[in-house]
């Protein structure tokens, strides 16, 4: 059988809006998640976990701490010409930025050009998932279809979240019609209670993609979207086809875990995606050995837990504590705590997301919060337990109660 090259393409430019005050000072894909990762690592591990090995990243908005990441996390050997390379937006067609995802590949067709792959996946930068690409790569080649999109099984209810793929009576394998968020989705065929919603990572013949983008450069009414005008075109042409995850199998996953992908695009999809990390038996697993989710590894001292100065003890309780941490007779809970977190004595920290070197002082509280990088929270001060209160001092609260205080801020005690 014939090699088929294969290139990767990761789409991270978006400037993420839905989790401001988060993408306040950097793009959404480097928003760190998990303790020790960022959003953008999880699609990187994927990619490279199936075997490619030449990827990349198209950035463009406050890309600076996500281009300083890659380069300094993810190195490859160039001995066979293998790299993760971080590509800005480079105006080779005029002096604009990317209006879509779409024209994000079309302004970078030279990478394509430079190393004339027979095959191209497209993924984004801000899912939380497994998956095994191989799968998915040897799926498309034997189909024959330009474009295969991922598509992952959600109940019918909840169609009008996702852009939601109908298939083909006659042949389940190739998509009849491509909806984004209807509000009547019709079920499928052998599962009528479920409806297949497109998981925004695809694989095209390289050829395909780079004729579907040139000729939708060309279009003065389209968006430029790939999930809005380039799988639609495809479709048109009866040239879809779609991949269940059902079908995927990652190396080391679980019944619990097989078929997990969360979109992490607003502040309470983020914290409940960090939820789903910290209970006994995972919803996602971080501790997959045989398919892991690799990251920068800093020179960092173990994780310490420590009595106080007073001896009193503390209690961590189904939580993920990061290295370089210090929790000094403190009460953690249900929470993720990133590097060089310091929490003090009497500090009371449930359902709550630290991000690095967040210091909690002695007798503080936070409750249903996340904390940014570099966050102070001063001896006494309470966060999470009073909304008109968090608003007034300037955090954005959502609708379900979840506090996010912005990085680097320094919060006092209020006097009673």
């Amino acid at each position: 059988m014939t090699v088929r090259k294969v290139f990767g393409i990761v789409l991270a430019g978006g400037e993420g809006k839905r989790l401001m005050p988060l993408t306040e000072d950097r793009a959404k894909p480097a928003v760190p998640f998990g303790g020790q990762y960022r959003l953008i690592d999880f699609a990187l591990s994927n990619l490279l976990n199936s075997g490619l090995r030449q990827v990349v990243v198209l950035t463009q908005y406050k890309s600076h701490s996500l281009d300083r990441h890659i380069s300094q996390t993810w190195r490859m050997s160039a001995l066979l010409n293998s790299y993760v390379a971080s590509v800005p937006a480079q105006q080779r067609l005029g002096k604009r930025w990317f209006s879509g995802s779409a024209d994000a590949i079309l302004q970078s067709l030279n990478l394509i050009y430079d190393e004339q792959p027979d095959i191209i996946v497209v993924v984004g930068a801000d899912h939380v998932y497994r998956m095994n690409f191989s799968h998915m790569v040897a799926d498309h080649i034997e189909s024959g279809a330009d474009v295969t999109v991922a598509a992952i099984r959600q109940p019918i209810g909840l169609a009008d979240q996702f852009g939601v793929i109908e298939v083909n009576s006659s042949d389940p394998t190739m998509i009849s019609q491509f909806r984004e968020k209807p509000t009547d989705a019709i079920g499928l065929p052998d599962a009528p209670h479920e409806v297949l919603a497109s998981m925004g990572n695809y694989v095209f013949t390289a050829s395909a993609l780079i004729d579907a983008v040139t000729r939708d450069g060309e279009e003065t009414n389209s968006s430029h979207d790939m999930g809005g005008d380039i799988i639609p075109g495809f479709v048109a042409a009866g040239k879809a086809g779609v991949y269940d995850l059902r079908r995927n199998e990652v190396p080391g996953s679980t019944d619990r875990d097989r078929y997990y992908w969360r979109d992490v695009g607003t502040i309470d999809s983020f914290f409940e995606a960090h939820q789903d990390l910290i209970s006994v038996l995972p919803v996602f697993n971080l501790y997959n050995r045989e398919w892991p989710i690799f990251s920068q590894q800093f020179n960092s001292p173990p994780a310490k837990f420590t009595r106080d100065a007073r001896g009193s003890l503390g209690s961590v309780i189904d939580s993920i504590v990061s290295l370089g941490s210090v929790i000094s007779g403190a009460h953690v809970e249900r929470s993720v705590l990133g590097p060089w977190a310091n929490v003090g004595s009497g500090a009371d920290i449930t359902d709550a997301i630290l991000f690095d070197r967040v210091r909690i002082d002695a007798g503080a509280t936070v409750h249903r919060a996340i904390l940014d990088k570099e966050v102070v929270v001063e001896a006494g001060a309470q966060i999470g337990l009073n909304r008109k209160e968090d608003i007034a001092r300037g955090f954005t609260v959502t609708d379900s109660g979840i506090t996010v205080v912005g990085k680097g801020t320094r919060v006092m005690a209020t006097e009673s």
